[in-house]
């Protein structure tokens, strides 16, 4: 064993995507801004060394906006502090992470509400005013006894 057994030695590897990505990015928002649709960017499909997400997040920095969904695992989306550049992140039931994206929109579609929920919300709307309604009714009759 020789003296250089004993030296630490850190190496540090970097892809060189980060700022590619960012100028992804960039013209993903660009598109947004002209009324185009969004992009979605699986973070965990790219090839990122240690730290380089964390260096996109970084850079990406925080916005306003954070919401968590909750379905069979933890969903986060927040805002960037670009309006319309958001990290969407699910993690499973024991939450570890399963994805990871950027999303260049308007408003992700996780936050959106779909239509079949619309139509059933309407549904219960309709008959909890028909159910006010009859109690309302009732109300009235017995005030007018």
């Amino acid at each position: 064993m020789t003296g250089l057994d004993n030296i630490a030695v850190n190496i540090e590897s970097f892809t060189g995507n980060v700022q590619p990505l960012l100028h992804e990015i960039r013209h993903a928002l660009q598109r947004v801004a002209e009324g185009e649709a969004g992009t979605v960017i699986d973070l965990r499909s790219l090839p990122l060394a240690p730290g380089e997400e964390e260096q996109i997040e970084s850079e990406l920095g925080q916005g306003e906006i954070y919401a968590e969904l909750y379905a069979e695992g933890t969903t986060t989306i927040r805002e960037s502090s670009y309006p319309g550049v958001w990290f969407v992140t699910h993690s499973n039931a024991a939450q570890e992470i399963v994805s990871k994206f950027i999303e260049v929109t308007l408003c992700p579609d996780l936050l959106k509400s779909q239509q079949d929920d619309i139509e059933i919300g309407l549904e219960r709307l309709d008959g909890h005013l028909s159910d006010s309604v009859e109690t309302d009714a009732d109300q009235y009759s017995a005030n007018e006894r």
